[in-house]
């Protein structure tokens, strides 16, 4: 609740034992611990007040609802989906390796040749070099 370590609790103990002295020191260890246990006692007793609110409400009866959903199998539906993304862009990674290494030199035997335009106007030029 307050986070207090080992070392905290020594400090305030030590600081309680010095204002309050070692008289009186069980006295207000014993008011603190009842103070302490009223204030659990009514945090329990507004818990509890807040769940009967919800159950006359109908939320707990919403929240079943949206737990049933998941055994409809929606939960694998999107595992299915993850894992078929997933092996889509590990194929395109994979058709991508390729493209990333060093393009072979073609053989000098081998003649060049151009793959016909679809352009008409560039089809013409070339025939008329030709």
């Amino acid at each position: 609740m307050f986070d207090l370590g080992a070392l905290e609790l020594i400090v305030i103990g030590i600081v309680a034992l010095i204002v309050v002295g070692p008289k009186d020191l069980p006295g207000m260890f014993r008011a603190v611990g009842q103070f302490v246990g009223k204030a659990r006692r009514m945090a329990r007793e507004f818990q509890r007040s807040m769940e009967e609110a919800a159950d006359e409400s109908g939320i707990k009866e919403a929240a079943k609802g949206l737990k049933d959903i998941d055994n409809l199998g929606l939960n694998s539906a999107t595992k299915s989906a993850q894992s078929y993304a997933k092996s889509f862009l590990d194929d395109e990674e994979d058709e991508a390796a390729p493209a990333a290494k060093p393009a072979e030199k073609p053989a000098a035997s081998a003649p060049q040749t151009t793959a016909p335009s679809s352009d008409p106007k560039e089809a013409e030029a070339t025939s008329d070099k030709v």
